[in-house]
């Protein structure tokens, strides 16, 4: 069952698809406020995000942009009322993958997902990453040893995979910021700091895997 984060602030058109879809056995969160959104995406770990335009606190295209760095392999279906050709390549330029148009029916609605589901997952994201004696699925947000399975979140899961992409290596502290929080602020450094510990306790078991801290620089996965 795929996992749907819909952004929409109008209550009634809102329920009407948030109900239609379940219907067709999609789970779905909605929220209605951009502010909530990031916290959302943490925490629910969606497999694509319909996102309205005109929201409160936020505007839609700025949401993309911030989405789109932190969770790069997440597909972006745009639902608007803006229709102008300038509103939809901004939707593009933005991070989108696809734009829908309001009013829109729902088995159009359903025809995009599918596709964009299908279009997300490629072969080289379905293969296991070897880090020591782990396995690490990044597309499906799961680490592995044996058969004990780890549920990783989404930031667990994006800065796992900056270590496995880039083992033996030295990591900069800012690029793991811009590419996993979108900034370089103090509170996400301290959050940071959070899950490099929370790794290190997950890949304990072997011992031969460090994440060494490299003072004013970053940090360097030794894996061997």
């Amino acid at each position: 069952m795929a996992k749907l984060l819909y952004v929409e602030d109008e209550p009634f058109l809102g329920r009407i698809v948030k109900e239609s879809l379940e219907s067709r056995q999609y789970e779905v969160v909605m929220v209605a406020d951009g502010d909530e959104v990031s916290g959302t995406l943490e925490a629910a770990n969606p497999d694509l995000c319909l996102l309205d335009v005109m929201l409160p606190n936020r505007d839609g295209f700025s949401l993309a942009r911030e989405i789109r760095a932190r969770y790069p392999d997440l597909p972006i279906l745009f639902l608007t009322a803006k229709t102008q050709v300038e509103d939809v390549i901004t939707g593009f330029e933005s991070g989108g993958n696809d734009y829908l148009r309001k009013p829109f029916s729902l088995e159009e609605l359903i025809v995009r997902i599918e596709n964009l589901l299908r279009l997300s997952v490629r072969p080289a994201q379905k293969a296991a990453l070897s880090v020591g004696s782990y396995d690490f699925l990044p597309q499906k947000f799961e680490l592995r040893k044996g058969e004990r399975i780890r549920k990783l979140s989404h930031r667990e899961n994006e800065l796992l995979r900056i270590f496995a992409e880039n083992q033996n290596q030295t990591v900069a502290r800012k690029d793991i910021l811009m590419k996993v929080w979108g900034d370089d602020s103090f509170f996400n450094s301290r959050n940071l700091d959070v899950y490099i510990t929370r790794l290190r306790e997950y890949l304990r078991e072997d011992e031969k895997l460090q994440i060494v801290t490299i003072k004013g620089v970053g940090y360097h996965f030794i894996t061997g």
